[in-house]
């Protein structure tokens, strides 16, 4: 609904949490993320659509954020690394002790989607500024494959629909458009593997 000449109000689901914003028609849904909602976990790197450092899920599939006009994506449901969990793949991180003896660390630990904790576990980051995005391309590169999809090197004899197993190279290709300066690009492979053993 246009609300004057340059805005529009839009409605998004946000880490399982609605979201009525007004909003400029040329804003990203990358700046509304980081600038309206202080979620600044995915990250502007080249804001070409070239690095893949502001990965979220839109309705479930990755998508590179600084490419999205916000105004476009009325009703889609947004998530972003803060809304990995580990029950349930969203809803955000709220307060370290959700139900639990507010610890700190461990609390979150228990709270970490299985592939934040296989970053962890490998070391799959160094400066930690992809992690964000490669997190969430992960988890749509992982349905995906689970959907059938296909990617470049996926046999082509294989049946069309049915899940596609994640070997290395499979997860090589999926992930390669997410790019890590620091090159930890095995490490990442390796946690990859983890989850979808």
């Amino acid at each position: 609904m246009a609300t004057g000449g340059f805005h529009s109000a839009v409605s998004l689901t946000v880490n399982g949490k609605g979201c009525d914003l007004t909003v400029d028609h040329r804003a990203t849904l990358l700046d509304v993320l980081r600038e309206r909602l202080d979620l600044t976990g995915a990250k502007k790197g080249c804001d070409h659509g070239q690095c893949g450092a502001c990965t979220v899920l839109v309705n479930g599939r990755r998508a590179n954020s600084c490419l999205l006009l916000a105004v476009a994506q009325e009703g889609c449901d947004i998530t972003t690394v803060e809304g990995l969990r580990a029950d349930d793949g969203g809803g955000g991180f709220e307060g370290e002790g959700e139900g639990g003896d507010g610890d700190g660390d461990g609390d979150r630990e228990r709270h970490l989607h299985p592939l934040q904790r296989a970053f962890l576990a490998r070391d799959a980051f160094q400066c930690g500024y992809c992690t964000p995005g490669q997190l969430c391309s992960a988890v749509g590169a992982i349905a995906e494959a689970e959907a059938g999809h296909p990617s470049y090197v996926t046999d082509p004899g294989a049946d069309p629909g049915d899940p596609v197993a994640l070997s290395r190279d499979e997860i090589r290709e999926r992930l390669s458009g997410n790019l890590c300066r620091c090159g930890a690009y095995p490490h990442i492979v390796e946690a990859v593997e983890d989850v979808t053993r």
